[in-house]
């Protein structure tokens, strides 16, 4: 019988197994939890996952995540202006919830960290599995965050904003979320921040019967950055999910998402938009499950890449035996506007029922010559010319959200890229 040699740890993970045993102390939770953070350290001990991992196969953690800041306790965060006007707005600051917790109508905002401490978020902190590095590492460090209960029948007048800001170090949040049966709610979610930083962030949503929610990821850390994010989503009856991710920030990045269409008559939409310049490393791995009849789900991802970025695209789709009068589909277009830049897309779709209509498409282009050389015909400068079309590709995405305020403030976004990289 051989014995597998552990592998020597990088320096990055050797920095992450000995904060653990510096911070173990200062954690909150019980016995329970306890229980999994310490499982979920041996995850990180046994390694993080290589390009030998299927589902990491673009993004060599091991190799990328060259080194982990240590925490900072003296870093002064503060919160940043909300992406919509007028939001209730609840931000953790290097790790710890900062904001007042106020009475909201219909809406129960409470810390994560009370619910780790009575443990009622133990079961919450296993990892979805072996490949599980953002769940494990969440698992791990995560001390605080926010604990959404919209109650059943609320519709909310303005939006929610959870915020994870950094000024420097690690920050480790986790955002439960539950929304109660025919509710209507915008929540937004800023990762941000500057400096030298590593951030995770996992956010466990629940849709009931008839519930609405429109979530919307603003990722915007610095290229001094890492940022890993997840986002768990189940589906209710009759329920609509729909997520905008937005990636303008980075160095290194990962946004999973995971959501399970699990109430007949549910439908999923995501729609995302990923700026990508520098040296930088942009992933959104997503990750569907129909598991019923009757549903239905769009994906578009709209990808702009300059210098010498690199991006990835993974999108499964899952359709159940039982799932039948599926329908889904998913799409991929990606401008490349530099020979230095790279994008990879792997679309796939796993069907096990019969009546289905599923479809999925990747596009990879540059800037069409003709409608450039048509608009510079015109009196327009090239590189004005260019930005027109560059943002008639994106703000196409950005204009199927049906509100106003939403499409206006991440225009802003768009426009604010534009004038540093465009």
């Amino acid at each position: 019988m051989n014995a597998h040699a552990q592998p020597q740890l990088t320096p990055a993970e050797t920095a992450l197994v000995d904060a653990f045993g510096e911070r173990l102390s200062l954690l909150p939770g019980d016995g329970a939890v306890m229980v999994r953070r310490d499982n979920a350290i041996e995850q990180i001990k046994a390694g993080l996952p290589t390009k030998r991992v299927e589902a990491w196969h673009y993004t060599d953690l091991r190799r990328l995540l060259t080194t982990v800041p240590a925490f900072d306790e003296t870093a002064k965060a503060k919160p940043v202006q909300p992406l919509l006007e007028g939001s209730a707005v609840f931000a953790v600051l290097n790790g710890v919830s900062s904001s007042k917790i106020e009475k909201l109508d219909g809406v129960s905002v409470q810390r994560a960290a009370d619910h780790l401490i009575d443990g009622s978020l133990a079961e919450a902190l296993a990892p979805r599995g072996d490949d599980d590095a953002i769940g494990a590492l969440n698992a791990a460090f995560a001390a605080d965050g926010y604990f959404v209960d919209v109650a059943a029948g609320t519709e909310l007048a303005g939006a929610i904003e959870l915020q994870n800001v950094l000024a420097g170090g690690q920050s480790h949040v986790r955002l439960p979320v539950r929304v109660g049966e025919g509710a209507k709610a915008i929540i937004v979610e800023r990762q941000t921040g500057e400096g030298e930083a590593f951030a995770t962030s996992v956010a466990n949503v629940t849709l009931g019967d008839g519930a609405e929610l429109t979530w919307l990821i603003v990722q915007e850390q610095p290229e001094t950055a890492a940022y890993l994010g997840q986002f768990n989503a189940w589906i209710g009856k009759d329920a609509k999910l729909t997520v905008f991710v937005m990636n303008v920030g980075g160095k290194l990045v990962r946004q999973e998402i995971n959501v399970v269409a699990k109430g007949e008559g549910s439908t999923f939409t995501l729609r995302g938009v990923n700026l990508l310049a520098g040296d930088t490393h942009t992933d959104v791995t997503m990750v569907l499950d129909h598991a019923v009849p009757h549903t239905a789900s769009t994906e578009v991802i709209r990808n702009v890449v300059t210098g010498k970025a690199r991006g990835v695209f993974q999108g499964r789709i899952n359709v159940h035996q039982y799932a039948q009068k599926t329908d889904a589909k998913m799409a991929c277009n990606t401008l490349l506007l530099s020979d230095d830049g790279e994008f990879s897309t792997k679309p796939e779709l796993e069907i096990f029922a019969d009546d289905v209509q599923c479809g999925h498409g990747a596009t990879v282009t540059e800037i069409d010559r003709n409608h450039l050389f048509y608009l510079m015909a015109r009196g327009i400068e090239e590189k004005t010319a260019r930005g027109l079309l560059v943002k008639a590709f994106v703000a196409e995405v950005i204009e199927e959200m049906e509100d106003e305020a939403i499409v206006e403030a991440l225009e802003k976004k768009l426009d604010a890229w534009f004038v540093t990289h465009g």
